[in-house]
């Protein structure tokens, strides 16, 4: 077992205990986001440093639909 510390800009979000290191640009979901492994650091005999680059978050469109089209009186 692999002691897995998952960091996104220097902070930690994440660590795991994984049979399994992950490898470099593979996909990877974390918190309900999306990102990919860019690094992989060794830091010990079982420890391992994992650098994800996550997706950029798109903001939905604030109109209210509802709206268009009905009148003031």
């Amino acid at each position: 077992m692999y002691a897995i510390h998952y960091f996104e800009n220097r902070v930690e979000l994440l660590n795991v205990a994984l049979r399994q290191i992950p490898a470099v640009n593979e996909s990877v979901r974390i918190k309900g986001r999306n990102g990919k492994i860019i690094r992989v650091e060794q830091m010990g005999e079982t420890k391992y440093f994992v650098f994800v680059e996550f997706e950029k978050i798109v903001e939905k469109s604030k109109t209210d639909y509802r709206k268009i089209g009905s009148r003031k009186n």
